[in-house]
């Protein structure tokens, strides 16, 4: 884990919506998070490679079939930024 995920993560749990998470394709996580918050200053490729990595632990998931599939936060990744789980367990999954 590092400052792209936990930026990524905290970006979708954020616009949740009534407790219902937004699927958002990578390329709108790094405009927003880069652009238009200026949080970091990361390419777009790495924020597509760690929103990948982050769905194969299972911190956030597709919504759709595909390469170009948007994204969702999971109660896993929920948990994570609650600090109920630690980057440590998720090595182990």
């Amino acid at each position: 884990m590092n400052e792209v995920d936990d930026s990524i993560l905290e970006f979708l749990h954020e616009l949740e919506i009534d407790g219902h998470p937004v699927a958002l394709k990578p390329g709108a996580v790094h405009y927003n998070v880069v652009t238009e918050f200026g949080m970091l200053d990361k390419s777009l490729s790495t924020f597509s490679r760690r929103m990948s990595t982050l769905a194969d632990h299972g911190l956030l998931e597709k919504a759709g079939d595909g390469k170009g599939s948007p994204y969702k936060i999971t109660n896993k990744g929920r948990a994570y930024l609650a600090g109920d789980l630690e980057a440590d367990d998720l090595e182990q999954d």
